[in-house]
């Protein structure tokens, strides 16, 4: 696996593939700029190194050259973030690009307009590919978000690169994470996986059943299962036509000699709504009107004790709906669980959109050995298959 430290860039133009798809307010300012802070070692370090770069991403989805998703709005932060002033180019292929590109010095930073004003960067368009490997004589990639998408910037245009391509520094922690949970991992190892739904889930399920010793089910996915298993789940969320999948689930965790918890008692709501009555009820024993809608006491005791005998952890998924305080305690408390088993010495890796948010939120972040930038890239990793935009930098 090449990464920058691989290569000498000295007097090159490294040609990098960032993820800079950051949310602007109604004033075009960047609300959460974590995603250039991401970039910023791969930068750093070939800066340092007497090269330059130029930077590439996708903002939005803009139905053609839309002036709201042009990349003009970032510079500024990523003037910030980096600690450095950025040229921009209006184009990002082109004579404008191309020009930029040429007047490069060493130590200076190039950033292009959003690829995805031209079709031709989702559809994975050769020439489209070929006009932007022009401007660079490395390439970067260092976008995990979108290292699931065969597009021109992510995986087409490395065949231009042949013995100059490679990793970036975020990119290259996100696959030896990964690679950590699934081919390298100390025993025992706990999955974690909440969320709404096990049909989003299953294939993540079948793969990582051969790799864990426990799983821990939670979140509106838990509602399934019990239903299945004899139940009563009230008004709770839950897949009818999953019953059977789920008891398949529990029969091959069974063979494989996985261990499954499930809450034993939820916290149920009369309603869907922060402001609604609530009472502490057996997960099987749902009344008809209410819905659980977070793990109960019970259920974070037994979860404790798996996550602090384990040595690795993967968590995917809140345990509850914690976007609403009343019922946030579980996951907060999931998070503070494998945040003193990190302080051990255990490894724990955070991916998936809405644990991610939950960490970041309760300022967990910190504590856990590694967050994922990337949601869809991880579930597909978890899924046991090859990202186009990973194995373009391997071939």
């Amino acid at each position: 696996m090449k990464t920058i430290n691989d290569f000498s860039f000295q007097h090159k133009k490294a040609l990098i593939r960032v993820d800079f798809n950051v949310p602007l307010d109604e004033n075009f300012n960047v609300t959460d700029a974590n995603r250039i802070e991401a970039a910023k070692p791969t930068i750093d370090a070939i800066l340092a190194d007497g090269g330059s770069v130029i930077l590439m991403s996708h903002l939005g989805r803009p139905k053609g050259k839309e002036e709201k998703y042009s990349l003009k709005h970032i510079v500024k932060k990523t003037e910030e973030v980096l600690g450095k002033p950025v040229h921009f180019a209006s184009d990002c292929i082109g004579t404008v690009a191309e020009t930029a590109a040429a007047q490069l010095k060493p130590g200076e930073i190039l950033l292009l307009e959003n690829l995805r004003f031209y079709t031709e960067e989702e559809a994975g368009d050769i020439e489209f590919s070929k006009k932007l490997a022009q401007l660079g004589d490395i390439y970067v990639n260092d976008a995990f978000g979108t290292a699931h998408r065969a597009h021109a910037s992510t995986t087409i245009i490395a065949q231009f690169f042949e013995g100059k391509k490679c990793f970036g520094t975020l990119l290259a922690k996100e696959i030896e994470s990964l690679n950590r949970v699934l081919k390298d991992s100390e025993k025992p190892v706990t999955a974690v996986l909440g969320g709404s739904k096990v049909s989003s889930k299953i294939t993540v399920i079948e793969n990582i059943l051969d790799k864990v010793d426990h799983m821990i089910i939670g979140g509106g996915m838990t509602f399934t299962f019990i239903k299945a298993l004899g139940g009563q789940v009230g008004d709770s969320i839950c897949e009818e036509d999953k019953l059977q999948l789920a008891l398949d689930i529990l029969h091959l965790a069974k063979e494989k000699n996985v261990h499954i918890h499930i809450p034993v008692d939820v916290v149920a709501a009369n309603a869907f709504s922060n402001d609604a009555d609530t009472q502490i009820v057996d997960v099987r024993e749902i009344p008809n009107g209410w819905q659980g809608l977070d793990a109960g006491p019970k259920s974070l005791e037994n979860f404790k004790e798996v996550i602090m005998n384990s040595k690795t952890i993967l968590w995917n998924g809140p345990l509850g709906v914690f976007e609403m305080e009343n019922f946030a305690k579980g996951t907060i408390t999931l998070g503070n669980y494998i945040a003193e088993s990190t302080q051990k010495g255990a490894f724990s890796l955070v991916g998936g959109g809405d644990s991610v948010a939950a960490v970041k939120q309760f300022g967990l972040e910190p504590k856990m050995s590694y967050v994922s930038t990337g949601g869809g890239a991880m579930l597909e990793m978890l899924e046991g298959r090859t990202l186009p935009g990973i194995a373009a930098i391997l071939s």
